[in-house]
């Protein structure tokens, strides 16, 4: 199979394409045969050695992917061959195929294209994990999302919203923030051409906000 390898230390115009050996499943694992990936801040991080994980040479980096089940390992029975999945496979997205654990892998609807299942999981579960294990978010809340127009701002955005919380999102254009509020903001301030503090005051009664998320 095809695969991109990063074998120092670089930049993104300095990985490799070539070929490789196709994967094989181990007890617990499947091997999807790869249909989209998504394209990550950590994944620039980790090719420039940047990341808090450093992978031996040579790796094939790619955070999140999305395709078809095509082997099933020893002991897995959660999954089968011709299965649509989603996974977290934290590195080898960027190749033809990848084995990853039968835990990480997950079934997505017929709806869902392989464009959308393989950006989903990194920035959904990154927004999920912050706004409901880290912040405790309450119906009925004040959430402030800065960067919101970013990819985990709007998972954001629209994860406060089906949590209940009423959502002011906070972006650097009137395009960025007309974005926002197709995905549910409630409130918009452009902090490029208003007073941050003094516009939240505003829209709060001088209340404040009750969870600022900060994509950073």
């Amino acid at each position: 199979m095809k695969a991109v390898l990063c074998k120092e230390w670089c930049a993104p115009e300095g990985l490799y394409y070539e070929e490789v050996a196709d994967p094989k499943a181990k007890p617990g694992q499947v091997v999807i045969a790869i249909k989209a990936a998504g394209i990550n801040f950590p994944d620039g991080l980790m090719i420039a050695g940047k990341y808090q994980n450093k992978p031996a040479f040579p790796f094939t980096p790619g955070t999140e992917c999305a395709g078809v089940v095509i082997e099933a390992g020893e002991g897995v029975t959660s999954l089968k061959p011709g299965d649509r999945v989603v996974t977290f496979c934290s590195l080898g997205g960027y190749a033809e195929q990848v084995a990853v654990d039968a835990r990480f892998a997950f079934v997505i609807p017929d709806k869902m294209s392989f464009e959308e299942a393989g950006g989903f999981t990194l920035t959904y579960a990154t927004s999920h994990h912050g706004l409901k294990d880290l912040a405790k978010l309450q119906a009925g809340e004040t959430l402030l999302v800065l960067g919101a127009a970013g990819g985990v701002g709007i998972t954001a955005v629209e994860i406060g919203k089906v949590m209940g919380a009423r959502v002011i999102a906070v972006a650097s254009s009137a395009e960025k923030l007309a974005l926002c509020r197709a995905h549910g903001a409630d409130e918009t301030i452009n902090y490029a051409t208003e007073d941050l503090r003094a516009r939240i005051k505003e829209l709060t009664d001088g209340k404040g906000v009750d969870v600022v998320y900060d994509p950073v």
